[in-house]
């Protein structure tokens, strides 16, 4: 898989901000930002293919998409 850059234009708090999350955790602002992303990312299609699930087979009465996550 190859890069692409991605530039974003944030005011300074956000950045203070994601500097001190990444610190926390060892990594770079870049390397930070790119793992919450990728994070994210995983979040929604994990939910998507609960829902198809749930389409499919039908939601249990009384349990919820959230309950299962």
């Amino acid at each position: 898989m190859g890069s692409t850059v991605l530039s974003l234009r944030i005011d300074g708090e956000l950045l203070d901000r994601l500097k001190r999350h990444a610190a926390k955790r060892g990594m770079s602002v870049q390397d930070y930002v790119v793992r919450t992303l990728i994070r994210d990312d995983f979040d929604e299609r994990f939910q998507a293919a609960v829902d198809e699930t749930e389409k499919f087979y039908g939601a249990e009465e009384g349990v919820t998409a959230d309950e299962v996550t």
